[in-house]
């Protein structure tokens, strides 16, 4: 299912910037000399499909991949226009930092640089955690979005 985001709505990101900045936590958009070892890691960590999305996001300029950084260690990424237009994702947090804030932080600070590039809507393609992107930034289902952008893809 893919979940459409009001982009010019967002929730202010300031405070849960502030309190990753605190405890030495770093959200950044990626740079160039990044990508392979930005990739390896969503490879890895995730999955292929996800790494060649993120790729493409490196190719993008601006690059339109994000990342938190702690102490020189890669602990989420987040893109968007990899697959499409408008299109936010892949994203993902590394296991151990789950629930600590860092995905919400990496979330808002990407999708206000859709905002700052003009873009009104985000649409959240092919969605796990519908609940959470409800609940993190009042996002909303789009009927019959099922399988979407991603029907007859290569497995």
């Amino acid at each position: 299912m893919d979940l459409l985001v009001k982009l010019y709505d967002l929730p202010d990101s300031t405070v849960a910037l502030k309190k990753l900045r605190k405890r030495g936590i770093e959200i950044r958009r990626a740079l160039a000399p990044e990508k392979t070892l930005v990739s390896d890691w969503v490879r890895t960590t995730f999955t292929k499909a996800w790494a060649n999305e993120c790729e493409v996001a490196f190719c993008r300029l601006p690059i339109t991949c994000f990342l938190t950084v702690d102490s020189g260690k890669l602990l989420g990424f987040a893109c968007y226009d990899a697959t499409c237009k408008g299109f936010f994702g892949p994203t993902g947090v590394d296991p151990d930092f789950r629930g600590t804030g860092v995905g919400a932080a990496l979330l808002l600070a990407t999708l206000s640089a859709m905002a700052a590039d003009g873009y009104a809507y985000a649409i959240i393609g092919g969605v796990g955690p519908v609940a959470y992107y409800k609940k993190a930034v009042n996002a909303i289902e789009i009927p019959k979005s099922t399988p979407g952008i991603y029907r007859g893809m290569l497995a």
